[in-house]
């Protein structure tokens, strides 16, 4: 395990590649912006909003995937006042024993900004199944649920005849998943290729039990269908000077957003802004902690150094004290859901921890062999 010279991003990211200088992508891209023609990105983003309005079959100018978090609030506004299109947004809604009413308060408070929006509400009984499976195959609950995060956009799009959808942000630059670069910077359309979706392969969620007819909003569109449907998925932060975690649940605070006021040791989370609509990607971002060696705290942490907010040596310790850590009671509320025991819980927890980065102490409690920012 190594870090970045720069930055708190360590190699252990799924598809990251550091360079010769031991500097990540994303270090390396917030070092490109400082070149780039910004005139010369605008041209290319009224080129993208032309192809939208000269594509408009339904009424519709584009379609953005939102939860009513920071980066869709700040993005729906940013398109509509700003880019002056008429897109229409499309959440893909948790079940009643996910959503939080933090969440259901941000969709509601987006929509009275003046948005047509779309729920879309896979089967409950169907999530729930494959939320176990996902948890129990990958130790990963979301692995399904993200399979309809990402299909319920461009179906709808497809479905709704509207090929232009507008993405937040580029992990292959931003954060250095370097599996969904696309053709440029602000190219999406490989998304598909992100580490969770792994090519949007489906057969690991069939069964004799569940067959592909029920759940056909887990399934990403083929490339086929998205190329006759001339679909193109956009980057937008691409376009944006300022885009970042912070700076854009500021703005979209400004706006009316709820976010957290819970401790970070509570939440993985320093500033309250993201997973504003449900509590168990938090327990997610603790999982990948103890798979990767880093959690929520890192990312924030890595804007807040490139942005010169926080030194390297002071982001250790946050990032040492925070990373990881999420509240019990929001574990045995998965457990609760998916219907199993604590005990279950952290059994299947143990068989994904990473043995070369975190041993037991003597308490049984999963401790890290590496030190922040300095690795194994």
């Amino acid at each position: 395990m190594n870090y970045c010279k720069k930055c708190l991003q360590p190699d252990t990211r799924p598809g990251i590649k550091f360079d010769q200088h031991g500097i990540c992508p994303a270090c390396i891209y917030y070092e490109s912006l400082k070149e780039v023609d910004w005139e010369e990105r605008k041209n290319e983003l009224d080129l993208i909003v032309a192809f939208g309005k000269a594509n408009n079959h339904s009424g519709y100018d584009c379609i953005i995937g939102v939860s009513g978090g920071k980066d869709s609030l700040r993005q729906a506004i940013y398109v509509k006042e700003v880019l002056r299109m008429n897109p229409l947004l499309v959440n893909l809604s948790y079940p009643p024993e996910q959503i939080t009413p933090r969440g259901v308060e941000n969709v509601s408070n987006m929509i009275r900004h003046g948005f047509d929006c779309i729920s879309v509400n896979p089967a409950p009984q169907i999530w729930r199944k494959l939320m176990r499976k996902g948890f129990f195959e990958y130790t990963n609950w979301a692995k399904s649920t993200e399979f309809a995060l990402f299909s319920s956009v461009p179906r709808l799009a497809i479905a709704y005849q509207i090929p232009l959808i507008w993405w937040g942000e580029n992990a292959a630059l931003q954060l250095g998943d370097l599996y969904v670069m696309g053709k440029s910077g602000s190219d999406g359309n490989n998304l598909r290729k992100m580490n969770t979706l792994g090519g949007a392969d489906i057969s690991w969620l069939l069964s004799k039990e569940i067959k592909k007819k029920q759940i056909l909003q887990y399934c990403y569109p083929s490339e086929k269908e998205m190329v006759d449907a001339n679909l193109r998925i956009t980057f937008l932060g691409y376009f944006w000077k300022n885009w970042s975690l912070v700076d854009n649940g500021t703005y979209s605070a400004l706006r009316g957003l709820e976010i957290r006021n819970e401790a970070p040791q509570d939440i993985g989370d320093s500033e309250g802004v993201t997973s504003l609509d449900e509590d168990w990607v938090g327990l997610n971002q603790m999982i990948k902690y103890y798979k990767y060696g880093f959690g929520r705290i890192t990312d924030y942490a890595n804007e807040d150094i490139r942005l010169a907010r926080i030194a390297r040596e002071e982001a250790i310790e946050i990032v040492r004290d925070y990373d990881g850590c999420c509240s019990p009671r929001y574990i045995l509320s998965f457990c609760n859901y998916i219907g199993i025991t604590i005990v279950e819980f952290w059994k299947q927890v143990d068989k994904s921890v990473n043995k070369d980065l975190f041993e037991k102490n003597k308490d049984g409690k999963w401790m890290p062999k590496f030190k922040v920012g300095i690795g194994l």
